[in-house]
């Protein structure tokens, strides 16, 4: 593949709701470009996007894929996502890459929930946008209906450019409502509009014109006379109007038969914008503010995915803003601050990886083995730096704990689930220290599943993954005192420590005090500090059922020691002793983690919402209305929501979104406390048979 400028490169993410046929449809212009020989299918495993084993198993795309062919001196760099909103992380990397979008929907399915979110994700950046209504030739295919929906939830900005001909059982091609020519099954040649659709075909043609008219004074004043627009004025007027965002052409077609797919690409290079068109992001912080799109200038470019394969290593994808990366040359990292050597450049299409010399400004390509780079990086000139404004994705909102299968498994999981971590910036992995579980969080119970079976094909690691424990806490609700004498005697040195303590609960449950009120020397002052240290260990599993204790007072008030056999560790275990019996004496009660919930529903699943929050024991603390949309804010357990995640997306069928972030502790209802207890012990009788 020849090296283009960047006025002849388009760059474009393909966006849907899953099943609406982005892969096929890149899969029919990969073959009708002359880039493969033959159609790839998704439930036979050919595709060239989808090659990834568990999307093969899955039937659905799940990694971000590039696909590039040639078109009429033009190169296309298709950037294929998932349409499962659990890869939501895919679909931001390929929109921050790209200067447009098509957005594919079923002509039988119409506007879904995906694709409504991805309109969405690509209205954020501004970017242009083609709707392709695809499946056509689909029973109860409705173009029609599938257009009026856009209309009604996007506005007359989306309007159609093509009309379809014939039926679903008998669908033969599409008319070009610009030029006012049909043309039939999957061929270039022009043709006569059917006498029958030319005047629904007029109708929308005069809808079409109106809308470009207003994107520009002189077309709109031509309109306005009631003069006749040409075809060049009407093409000009819609590269105008799409590139600025104004307007959003929809075509049709199917893209397993390959009917109205040559009009797609041609639409592709004619409407959508060159990088040339787009003004670059840079971040607030760049050295360098002012970049242009220009193989000659200072190189500039924005790692926007990475990728850890078991036998190659790790591999950088990149798109050059600025300049041009070469092979075997040194480059800047400006957000790590190093300097990194570039080996064998490469571009990518699917899964194969073809050489090159360099890629230039506007451009898409690959690399292996970077050291220190990591996907939102900027890699550059040192003599000139720019930093490029970095991706942005969703925070984790599902999480599980991780429990390796075998020795071998725990010896290589840390490192496995980084590198997945690397991979993917929607997961994360912590070590939570209270429960001693490894937490793996993202967006989906779907994309964690996928990570377990990445790690066991990839890393060969394997895991079970479960529901994360709640860190409960104890305390006490009443004030108690509690005496505790140390008392053994042996052959050599006794043993002798004895301390009277008091213990209070502290308001708002605050991190645990110790307070040395003994007077006269009872307890010797250089025994104090082991009481301490016995009553900080002690505090570390409580009474009721071993939690840590929490907003408790521990006041020394008396004591007594023996001149020969006292020691600091008769008096550690008297301090521990009295905290366990005052803790006992104190009714203790058992405190759950509490979370701030902001919820945010289309205004028709708001009583399902709440009808469900109450169902969690949550608490509503209020609602803010806000353009068709309700947010929800309210306080509820931890323990109830661990897997909202799942029951957000099936109330809402996925339009829901939601946050989630710790508020304080509160007291567990008793009937639950006995429910946590006794699992509590049934896990430690568990940890003992293991051992």
């Amino acid at each position: 593949m020849k090296q283009y400028s960047p006025e002849n490169l388009r760059n474009v993410a393909l966006l849907s709701h899953s099943g609406a046929g982005k892969t096929s449809l890149s899969e029919s212009m990969l073959f009708l470009a002359g880039a493969t020989t033959r159609l790839g299918r998704i439930d036979a495993g050919t595709t060239i996007s989808d090659y990834d084993p568990e999307e093969i198993k899955r039937q659905i795309s799940i990694n971000l894929s590039i696909i590039p062919y040639e078109w009429r001196d033009t190169k296309i760099n298709v950037l294929d996502t998932p349409g499962y909103l659990d890869f939501v992380g895919e679909v931001k990397a390929a929109i921050r890459a790209t200067e447009s979008s098509i957005i594919v929907t079923s002509a039988a399915s119409g506007l879904e929930v995906g694709t409504e979110l991805n309109w969405n994700y690509s209205g954020e950046v501004g970017q242009s946008r083609l709707i392709f209504i695809n499946k056509m030739d689909r029973e109860n295919a409705n173009f029609s209906k599938t257009v009026e929906q856009f209309q009604a939830r996007f506005g007359n900005r989306c309007f159609p450019i093509q009309l379809p001909m014939g039926s679903h059982t008998d669908f033969t091609g599409v008319i070009d409502l610009v030029k006012m020519v049909a043309y039939g099954g999957t061929s270039s040649e022009e043709m006569p509009i059917p006498e029958g659709l030319k005047p629904q075909a007029l109708v929308l043609r005069e809808k079409m014109i109106e809308v470009v008219a207003e994107s520009d004074d002189a077309l709109m004043e031509k309109y306005l006379n009631a003069e006749e627009l040409s075809s060049t004025e009407i093409v000009d007027g819609l590269r105008k109007a799409v590139g600025g965002a104004k307007a959003f052409p929809i075509l049709a077609g199917s893209a397993l038969s390959g009917i109205g797919i040559r009009q797609v690409m041609d639409a592709i290079g004619l409407l959508l914008p060159s990088p040339t068109q787009r003004k670059i992001a840079v971040a607030t912080d760049s050295p360098v503010s002012d970049v242009n799109v220009d193989a000659s200038n200072t190189p500039a470019a924005l790692v926007f995915k990475t990728t850890a394969d078991p036998y190659v290593g790790k591999l950088t994808y990149f798109r050059v803003y600025s300049g041009s990366i070469e092979s075997n040359t040194q480059v800047f990292n400006t957000n790590q601050n190093s300097v990194e050597r570039i080996g064998q450049l490469f571009l990518v299409q699917g899964k194969t990886q073809k050489p090159v010399a360099k890629v230039e400004a506007g451009d898409i390509g690959g690399v292996a083995k970077l050291s220190a780079t990591v996907t939102g990086d900027t890699l550059g000139s040192q003599a000139k730096q720019v930093k490029l404004s970095a991706l942005t994705f969703p925070k984790p909102v599902y999480s599980v704990a991780v429990y390796p299968k075998t020795k071998a498994d725990l010896d290589k999981m840390g490192s496995a689930l980084a590198r997945l971590a690397e991979e993917d910036l929607t997961l994360s992995v912590k070590r939570d220290a209270e429960t001693g579980e490894t937490v793996l969080s993202g967006i989906g119970d779907t994309q964690l599943s996928v990570a377990a079976e990445k790690l066991q094909n990839k890393f060969g690691v394997g895991v079970d993954m479960v529901t994360p424990k709640v860190p409960y806490r104890e305390s006490i609700t009443i004030p108690s005192t509690a005496e505790y004498k140390h008392k053994k005697q042996t052959g050599g040195h006794g043993q002798y420590g004895h301390v009277v303590m008091s213990f209070e609960p502290l308001p708002e449950r605050n991190e645990n005090e110790f307070v040395n009120k003994v007077v006269g020397g009872t307890v010797p002052k250089n025994y104090v500090p082991a009481v301490e240290k016995g009553i900080q260990e002690g505090l570390k599993e409580g009474a009721l059922a071993g939690f840590p204790v929490v907003g408790v007072r521990c006041v020394l008030v008396d004591g007594s020691y023996h001149p020969v056999d006292s020691s600091e560790i008769c008096f550690k275990i008297a301090g521990a002793g009295a905290l366990k019996q005052g803790m006992l004496d104190g009714k203790p009660v058992l405190l759950e983690p509490i979370v701030n919930v902001k919820v945010t529903v289309p205004n028709d699943f708001t009583g399902d919402i709440l009808s469900d929050l109450n169902t969690k024991r949550a608490q509503v603390m209020g609602m803010n209305p806000d353009g068709g949309m309700n947010s929800i804010d309210a306080e509820a357990p931890l323990s109830e929501v661990l897997k909202y995640a799942t029951d957000l997306k099936s109330i809402t069928q996925g339009r829901g979104t939601y946050s989630m972030e710790f508020a304080y502790y509160k007291e567990v209802p008793g009937n639950i406390t006995q429910k946590v207890i006794a699992e509590r012990q049934a896990d430690k009788v568990k940890e003992e048979v293991s051992k």
